[in-house]
């Protein structure tokens, strides 16, 4: 069993060699799955929209468009494919995973030719989420309908806890909605208040514009663009809470990540973040933003017992999303 052939196919712009902070979270956690595969003896092929063959360590890395020209000199005995299945049509004989991470609409599955190809092959269905798994229309005949939740990867396991923090809050995921109220609410109520706090924000290329940079860090407010993940765990360690209000998250890989160094989360728990934050356990859910204001301030003022909980509550609860659990589900599926 060990020895049977895997595709992971991820259809994105990168190759297993590519610098960690050109990697999103779909294509990290592709990665990481081919490696603790590979560690369980199975052989691993990454398929990705690379430029050439290459090489880490057992697992090969190849161009979507040979797999696909080349098709009948390979041979899978499973394919995993995130987001896109038509793949499959390629490759009749091979079990076929389709790993949902974002969501699927009917319209733009017609038009970019999901729809056909599920309805032929019946692909198992694997969600990152319950939230993802109940958006997904009811319309596609897939053979199974599974939650797998993502899982941190090497980058995120802290072998020293800091408890001490300092009065630092972080923003680090790429959509923008809220992020021009948010920034609004820093300048008029938090930074009044906490002149010595600092709200850091990851992700995102080009400062809004109806503000200027210096004035922007004149408010303790400062864009860090896109960052590896070595940096962001840094940033992570050392802060006190992340703003991730929570607009259309499938999952929210970097909630996940903040919790794992100790970070809760300030959310209105929308969508897939309501299955990861416990209101004051691992996060803090709001409802609206004249109380996002009030939990920063709030969070900055904790006593040293109370903050020390909450950083090793949010330990806890993200060791459920460990890798070595996770991959126990993906070994019964495949």
């Amino acid at each position: 069993m060990k020895n049977l052939n895997i595709l992971i196919n991820c259809p994105l712009n990168f190759d297993i060699k590519t610098m960690d902070s050109k990697l999103g979270g779909i294509e990290i956690l592709n990665i990481s799955l081919a490696k603790m595969l590979n560690k369980k003896g199975f052989n691993i092929t990454i398929s990705s929209n690379c430029k050439r063959k290459n090489k880490m360590g057992n697992i090969t890395n190849l161009p979507i468009k040979t797999i696909i020209k080349k098709n009948k000199y390979y041979r899978f005995d499973t394919i995993i494919s995130s987001n896109d299945a038509t793949i499959f049509k390629y490759f009749g004989e091979s079990k076929k995973i389709l790993w949902l991470h974002n969501k699927l609409q009917i319209e733009k599955s017609l038009r970019k030719k999901q729809f056909l190809s599920i309805i032929k092959h019946k692909p198992i269905s694997i969600f990152v989420s319950n939230y993802l798994k109940k958006k997904t229309s009811i319309l596609y005949p897939f053979k199974k309908r599974l939650i797998i939740n993502n899982f941190l990867t090497d980058h995120f396991y802290s072998k020293k806890t800091i408890l001490k923090r300092k009065p630092i809050f972080i923003w680090s995921v790429q959509r923008t909605k809220g992020l021009d109220k948010t920034i609004n609410i820093w300048i008029n109520e938090v930074f009044p208040n906490l002149k010595n706090a600092k709200f850091y924000i990851f992700g995102v290329k080009t400062i809004p514009k109806n503000y200027k940079q210096n004035f922007l860090k004149s408010k303790n407010i400062f864009f860090k663009g896109k960052v590896n993940r070595n940096i962001l765990r840094k940033y992570y360690s050392n802060s006190m809470g992340m703003i991730c209000l929570g607009y259309d998250e499938t999952f929210c890989l970097n909630a996940l990540e903040a919790n794992s160094m100790g970070l809760p989360i300030i959310s209105f728990g929308y969508s897939a973040l309501n299955e990861i934050i416990k209101n004051n356990y691992n996060g803090f859910i709001i409802k609206d933003y004249n109380q996002l204001s009030n939990k920063i301030i709030s969070i900055i003022n904790f006593n040293n017992s109370y903050r020390n909980k909450i950083i090793n509550n949010s330990l806890l609860a993200s060791k459920k999303f460990d890798r070595y659990i996770i991959i126990k589900k993906w070994l019964k599926i495949i």
